[in-house]
């Protein structure tokens, strides 16, 4: 007879944070959540097969209120704040080729300010979940979106694997 032990692995499994350029997120977490206390997630990471193709390019946060506090998640730059088609948009550069974009956020930082990680960075605005009042984060590394819960919990996945 065979006897397994669950434990969790230390190797990474790039499918479970990557971008269609598989690059994986870091596996211990690095950042801080944007939103406090940590948020629940009502819509998960669904990027397409093709950059072209709908999906989901980030994580919907939340529920929380309107004017909500949103915070750094890491060190970095504003690159961008600013309405977007008809939503207040702002990216933070942190640094590595990741960026991040926060929707619907406004923010009184503009290009080029810095941010340290914690630091308050805008405030939620209501419009982008239709039913409560979220958070939209996605993560860039180049031109590739990743999993943002990379960045933020452990993504590597449980094995078992044999007690001998």
């Amino acid at each position: 007879m065979t006897v397994f032990k669950l434990t969790l692995t230390t190797l990474l499994v790039s499918t479970v944070v990557t971008g269609s350029a598989g690059a994986a997120a870091p596996a211990e977490p690095q950042w801080s959540w944007p939103l406090s206390p940590k948020p629940s997630v009502l819509r998960t990471f669904d990027p397409p097969d093709k950059p072209w193709l709908s999906g989901h390019r980030g994580v919907d946060l939340g529920p929380t209120h309107d004017g909500a506090p949103i915070t750094a998640p890491s060190d970095g730059v504003v690159t961008f704040s600013g309405l977007v088609v008809d939503r207040p948009v702002l990216a933070i550069e942190q640094g590595n080729g990741l960026k991040s974009s926060f929707e619907p956020v406004t923010s009184e930082l503009k290009t080029g300010d810095a941010v340290r990680k914690g630091q308050v960075i805008g405030t939620l605005e209501p419009g982008h979940c239709s039913s409560a009042t979220c958070l939209h984060w996605g993560v860039r590394r180049g031109e590739d979106y990743v999993n943002p819960l990379g960045f933020v919990s452990d993504m590597r996945p449980s094995i078992l694997l044999p007690l001998h």
